[in-house]
């Protein structure tokens, strides 16, 4: 069984920023994508109580898991009342226009309202 949830293990956290080069701070968080013990992808991201900016999504060619991890990270930002989405410049925008979240390019936000629709996913 494959489970999405937020990383507890602040170790983790701060491994996985540093592998990808992104500083963290205490704004930093994980959600990790794991089938039993083996990691399958993660989004590592920034949340605080206004807005949450996604700064790294693994994998990126698997776009089924992509939309899975893209929807329950604005979960977690959801439960929390913060509708407010962004994408670091690091991450190719191509990711979230394949499941259709791209709200709006220049201002680099996602749609969380697509968070309660289906899939839009296609493979261009």
């Amino acid at each position: 069984m494959i489970t999405l949830l937020p990383e507890k293990d602040n170790a983790v956290i701060k491994k996985a920023f540093e592998d990808k080069n992104i500083e963290y701070n205490e704004n930093a968080g994980m959600l990790s994508v794991k089938s039993g013990d083996e990691m399958l992808g993660f989004c590592l991201y920034f949340l605080d109580s206004e807005k949450m900016t996604i700064a790294e999504i693994e994998p990126k060619d698997d776009i089924m898991l992509v939309d899975g991890i893209v929807r329950s990270t604005i979960h977690i930002a959801s439960e929390r009342f913060i509708l407010d989405i962004r994408y670091s410049e690091n991450i190719d925008e191509n990711v979230f226009e394949k499941i259709g979240f791209i709200k709006d390019k220049n201002k680099r936000t996602l749609d969380a309202d697509k968070l309660f629709g289906g899939c839009a996913c296609h493979n261009n």
